[in-house]
């Protein structure tokens, strides 16, 4: 099938990109690692030992990064709908995070664990049609939030993908309720045609008020 003028052009701009040029050299699977890793730098968000939950992990930029900072006596589970392949001392889940039945595998791999940190880089196929795309990704927003509530240590972090548009306001009114301080962060790695920003949620209250069902 021959390419659209529109696919050259975004392959062009993928490999001409200096973030994907990086990962290849320091041995990351995505561009995507230098997001978190930005983030890190600021907000000190990972520390050694801890245990933490990622969301949307394939194909492992986040699971990396988060793994050389949390050590061997730090606990990772990592979920996504697609493959990833394996990281050494990384619980990888494969499968829908909106069916039930991947939902019920994270939460008996954590096993009851008091997680410190919950991140998600999740997002649904765009189309393109931002009326539908953006309730899908505000969707994958709520369950990780729901997830989160479940989870978190008193005092726990949350680090997520949203969108600015239609939803927007209510989740982040949302999410002030439940943590103490709520910030919002755009990677200089992150592209600026993109509207995604990150979500940093600090000091979660252990107030459980979203749905148990």
């Amino acid at each position: 099938m021959a390419r659209t003028k529109s696919s050259q052009g975004w392959l062009r701009e993928h490999f001409n990109d200096p973030y994907v040029k990086m990962a290849q050299k320091d041995g990351y699977r995505s561009r995507a690692s230098y997001k978190l890793l930005e983030i890190q730098e600021k907000d000190r968000i990972l520390r050694p030992g801890i245990t933490v939950v990622d969301l949307g992990s394939a194909p492992g930029g986040w699971s990396q990064v988060t793994s050389r900072v949390i050590g061997d006596k730090g606990t990772l589970i990592a979920s996504d709908i697609l493959e990833m392949d394996s990281i050494p001392d990384v619980t990888f889940i494969q499968g829908d995070f909106t069916e039930d039945a991947v939902f019920d595998q994270l939460l008996e791999a954590i096993g009851g664990r008091p997680v410190d940190l919950v991140i998600s880089d999740m997002a649904p196929n765009m189309s393109g049609v931002k009326e539908s795309d953006q309730p899908r990704a505000m969707y994958l927003c709520e369950l990780a939030l729901d997830l989160s509530t479940r989870v978190l240590r008193p005092g726990g972090d949350f680090l997520i993908k949203i969108f600015q548009g239609e939803g927007f306001a209510e989740y982040h009114k949302q999410v002030r309720q439940l943590f103490d301080k709520v910030q919002m962060r755009k990677p200089s790695s992150s592209r600026d045609r993109s509207r995604e920003q990150y979500l940093l949620a600090r000091g979660y209250r252990g107030i459980k008020t979203l749905s148990a069902d």
